[in-house]
C-alpha cells in the first residue's frame, strides 16, 4: 500500500528542478551517476517492515520523482535495477537501489508510468477541486494519498451533499473543456509570486519556484508532478465526506484510471452480494437489515438456551449423592455468561469448581471459584498449565491458550486435594 502522505501546502525544490517536473511525461532519461555509496535502509516489504542492504544513488538529474507535495514517490529501474525509493535531501535526490551503479558512468531510467500517470491524475485533480471557485473559500491544502482514494481537507464543519454534487459537477465540466495545466519557474524575488497560492517560502531556498496554473482556476507553488490538460484526468468522482480534526472536512474522491478501477471493483462486490444475498442490488439494504434482525433475534434464542443450559448442569452436579469436592466442566461454544450461570446455580462456595470454555485444544477462558485458600493456590497454577494469566481470589479467572491440557490441569488438582485429605 502506498503510505499516506500529508500535503500541507506546496514543498518547494532547495536547488533545482529535476527533469521529472520539467517534463512529467517523459518516461526514459538518460543522466549520471555522480554518487554511490552502500547502506542499510527500512523498507515496507510484504506489508512488514524490514531493514534491506542497498546503495543511496546520486545521478546528474532524474526522471524519478522523490516524494514532495503530497505526492508519493516513483518506482522504477536505472539500468533494469529496481528502484526502492526516492527521497529528497536538500537540492538532491537519492536514489536507494538494489545494486551499485559506478560514479561517472552514463545510465538509463525508466519511470513506472502506470504509478506516475496515476499520481499525476491525483495531484492534478487536488489542484483542481481545491482551486475551483466553488469551493475556493474552504480549502485548508492537505491532500493525501493511499493506493485507492486521496482526500483533501477544508476548512469548514460540513458540506451538504448538494453541495458536493455541486462542485462536482463543476470540476468534470472543467475536464470536458480540456482546460490547460502551465509550470512555470519563476525567480523567488519575481513579484508574479504574489498572485500564487502559498504558505510562504522557505528561508533557505535555491534555485527557481515552480508555479502550477490551471487556466481560469488556480496558479499554486508546487513541486509535484502534473498533468499537461485537464482532459487527462478523464473524470473526477467525489465519493464521500468525514469529519475531520478541529471543525474540518475530509472530502474523499478518486480521480482518472482510479474511478474506471473503483467503480470496477464496486461491481465485483455487488455481484458477490447478489449470490449472497439472494437479490438484486436495489434491495441489498432491505435484504441485510433483514438479515441484522434475524440474527440479533437468534443470539437472544442462544443466550436464553445457554441460560437454561447452565441452570441444568448446575443442577445436575448438586443432584449427586454425596457431591464431589471438585467439579470440572468444559464447554467448547460455552462463555464467560454461560460458566457463571453455572457457578450461581451451584452457590456453595466450599466446592472447587474448574470451569473452561474455548476450542477444545486452543485459546479459551478459565474460571477457579470455591474456598478461597484453594482458589488462591490452584488459579495461578492452572493458568500456567494451561499456558495463561488471570487473577482474582474467591473467583479467579484467566485467558488461557491450550485448553489441550485440561487432562494435566485436572490431575494437577486432584493431587492437591488429595495432599488435603491426608493433611
Amino acid at each position: 500500500m502506498v503510505p499516506l502522505l500529508p500535503f500541507i501546502g506546496p514543498i518547494i525544490l532547495r536547488s533545482m528542478v529535476f527533469q521529472c517536473q520539467r517534463d512529467s511525461y517523459q518516461k526514459k532519461y538518460e543522466t549520471t551517476v555522480t554518487s554511490c555509496k552502500p547502506s542499510k535502509q527500512e523498507f515496507v516489504l510484504e506489508g512488514k517492515k524490514k531493514k534491506v542492504d542497498c546503495y543511496e544513488v546520486i545521478f546528474a538529474d532524474t526522471i524519478l520523482f522523490p516524494e514532495g507535495g503530497g505526492q508519493p514517490d516513483d518506482r522504477g529501474t536505472v539500468e533494469d535495477i529496481p528502484v526502492l525509493r526516492i527521497i529528497r535531501q536538500g537540492g538532491e535526490a537519492v536514489h536507494d537501489l538494489e545494486s551499485p551503479l559506478e560514479v561517472g558512468i552514463k545510465v538509463i531510467q525508466k519511470v513506472d508510468w502506470k504509478r506516475r500517470h496515476d499520481h499525476m491524475q491525483q495531484h492534478s485533480a487536488q489542484h483542481l477541486i481545491s482551486g475551483d471557485s466553488f469551493f475556493h473559500q474552504y480549502c485548508f491544502g492537505i491532500l493525501a494519498f493511499t493506493n485507492t482514494v486521496s482526500y483533501i481537507e477544508f476548512n469548514t464543519p460540513t458540506f451538504t451533499s448538494e453541495e458536493v454534487l455541486t462542485l462536482e459537477d463543476s470540476i468534470n465540466m472543467k475536464l470536458r473543456n480540456a482546460v490547460p495545466v502551465t509550470v512555470m519557474e519563476y525567480d523567488a524575488s519575481d513579484p508574479k509570486l504574489k498572485e500564487s497560492h502559498t504558505r510562504g517560502l522557505p528561508e533557505d531556498l535555491v534555485g527557481p519556484v515552480r508555479v502550477v496554473t490551471i487556466d481560469g482556476i488556480d496558479s499554486n507553488m508546487c513541486c509535484g508532478t502534473h498533468v499537461h490538460n485537464l482532459a487527462d484526468i478523464q473524470a473526477i468522482k467525489l465519493l464521500y465526506t468525514e469529519k475531520g480534526k478541529s471543525n474540518k472536512i475530509l472530502l474523499y474522491f478518486v480521480a482518472g484510471n482510479r474511478v474506471l478501477r473503483y467503480l470496477g471493483e464496486c461491481v465485483s462486490r455487488e455481484r458477490a452480494l447478489n449470490v449472497v444475498l439472494h437479490t438484486c442490488p436495489s434491495d441489498h439494504g432491505n435484504k441485510i437489515e433483514k438479515l441484522q434482525k434475524d440474527l440479533k433475534s437468534s443470539l437472544k434464542s442462544l443466550k436464553d438456551a445457554f441460560k437454561d443450559l447452565a441452570v441444568f448442569e448446575g443442577q445436575k452436579f448438586l443432584s449427586q449423592n454425596p457431591r464431589p469436592k471438585v467439579y470440572f466442566h468444559h464447554r467448547r461454544d460455552g462463555d464467560m455468561d454461560y460458566l457463571s450461570g453455572i457457578i450461581n446455580e451451584i452457590n456453595d462456595e466450599s466446592v472447587l469448581k474448574i470451569l473452561t470454555a474455548g476450542e477444545d485444544k486452543g485459546p479459551g477462558t478459565l474460571v477457579v471459584h470455591g474456598p478461597q485458600d484453594l482458589v488462591s493456590q490452584v488459579g495461578p497454577k492452572l493458568c500456567e498449565i494451561l499456558e495463561g494469566r488471570g487473577g482474582g481470589k474467591t473467583r479467579f479467572t484467566g485467558k488461557v491458550n491450550r485448553l489441550g491440557k485440561r487432562k494435566d490441569a485436572e490431575e494437577y488438582v486432584l493431587k492437591v486435594l488429595d495432599c488435603e485429605v491426608e493433611n
